[in-house]
C-alpha cells in the first residue's frame, strides 16, 4: 500500500489554517465595530474608486453576485453605501460610499492594524516581508496573474 500523505506536513494545510484563523479574528474584529469581515473589501474598493457597478465589485472581490448582492444590501442597511441605478443602463446598479461609510475608515483602519499586528507580532521586519512577498506570489498563481519578480 502506499504512503499515505501526513496533511499536516504540508503547505496548503497550514495556509488553508492560516487563513481560516485570521478569518475568524478578522470577523470577530470587525464584529467590534458593527460590519462583517467580507463587507470591510467592499469598503476598500469604494475608498480607492466610488460609484462602482456591482458587477465589477463582485469580479475585482472574485465573489458571485448574488454574494455581493447580500454584501451590499448590509451595507445599505447601516448607511455606509448606496444604491442608484446608472443614468445609461437600467439595468446595471452603481454603489457610492455615504459619509457615513467615509467617516468609518478610521476605525477600520484602526482594527485592521491591531488586526495585522497581533497576527505578525511572532515575525521580525525579515520575515514579515518574506511573508508579503510569498503570500503575494500565492495570490498572483490562485488568481492566475503572473507572479511579481523577485524583489518587487
Amino acid at each position: 500500500m502506499e504512503d499515505l500523505i501526513k496533511f499536516e506536513d504540508t503547505v496548503s494545510f497550514v495556509l488553508a489554517k492560516v487563513s481560516t484563523g485570521f478569518r475568524t479574528a478578522l470577523e470577530h474584529r470587525m464584529g467590534l465595530i458593527g460590519l462583517h469581515g467580507g463587507q470591510i473589501f467592499v469598503l476598500f474598493e469604494l475608498w480607492k474608486k466610488d460609484g462602482q457597478r456591482q458587477v465589477d465589485l463582485a469580479k475585482k472581490l472574485d465573489i458571485a453576485a448574488p454574494t455581493i448582492h447580500k454584501m451590499v444590501n448590509g451595507l445599505i442597511e447601516i448607511d455606509l453605501v448606496t444604491r442608484a441605478k446608472y443614468e445609461n443602463d437600467a439595468r446595471s446598479t452603481r454603489i457610492f460610499i455615504t459619509p457615513a461609510g467615509i467617516s468609518k475608515r478610521p476605525e477600520i483602519e484602526a482594527q485592521w492594524l491591531e488586526l495585522e499586528a497581533n497576527c505578525l507580532s511572532c515575525l521580525n521586519a525579515t520575515e514579515r516581508a518574506v511573508a508579503f512577498g510569498i503570500l503575494n506570489k500565492l495570490r498572483s498563481n490562485y488568481a492566475g496573474r503572473p507572479a511579481p519578480e523577485d524583489g518587487d
